[in-house]
């Protein structure tokens, strides 16, 4: 199934279903279909990101989202959170995430130009972000400034994901076209209720 929707809010919806008796869920079926659609919809004016959700067997979710490069570079912004920094520009490729941008000097008019790579991985079901490469006007800069901003991307990318607090990330991959973030998430019959 897929359902594209801003930042798989919806996911709730799925849970909620979970814990509804059989009952609840033929009554509400009808009306369910027609919000999710209505969502849909709107997800698709509202956000480039997508979602696919699977039932494992052992009873847990497996979501699948799709971020697009738009929404990366907005949550990249949103994430290094300095005012300084004006036409940010996200660059999606094979593996990695190339980010520029023009950041305007504390005192005066001018401005310097700053590059730095950024990767993702997976580290015990969360999301790791790595700033290396880190340049000003192609000069290497200080470590602190990417020390910060690995916690801030890492944190902000992660919590675009991930909507539930019984969910942990499984895997990211970063290509040209997107980044797919696969969660799983747990149910009461995954854990044995």
């Amino acid at each position: 199934m897929r359902v594209t929707v801003p930042l798989f809010h919806t996911l709730l919806g799925w849970m909620q279903i979970e814990h509804q008796s059989k009952e609840e869920r033929e009554m509400g079926k009808k009306q369910w279909i027609i919000m999710m659609a209505l969502v849909a919809m709107a997800g698709l004016v509202v956000s480039a990101c997508s979602i696919d959700v699977e039932r494992n067997p052992d009873g847990s979710l497996s979501a699948t989202v799709h971020m697009t490069e738009a929404s990366i570079q907005n949550e990249i912004e949103a994430a290094l959170n300095d005012p300084l920094i004006k036409e940010l520009d996200v660059d999606l490729r094979a593996g990695y995430i190339f980010v520029s941008g023009v950041r305007k000097r504390i005192v005066g008019e001018e401005t310097d130009l700053v590059t730095f790579r950024l990767d993702l991985g997976v580290s015990d079901g969360h999301l790791t972000a790595t700033v290396s490469d880190f340049r000003v006007n192609g000069e290497p800069t200080e470590e602190e400034i990417v020390n910060i901003w690995n916690q801030r991307l890492a944190q902000r990318l992660e919590n675009a994901g991930r909507r539930n607090p019984n969910s942990s990330l499984q895997s990211v991959r970063v290509t040209s076209e997107d980044i797919t973030f696969v969660w799983r998430i747990e149910t009461d019959r995954s854990r044995g209720g």
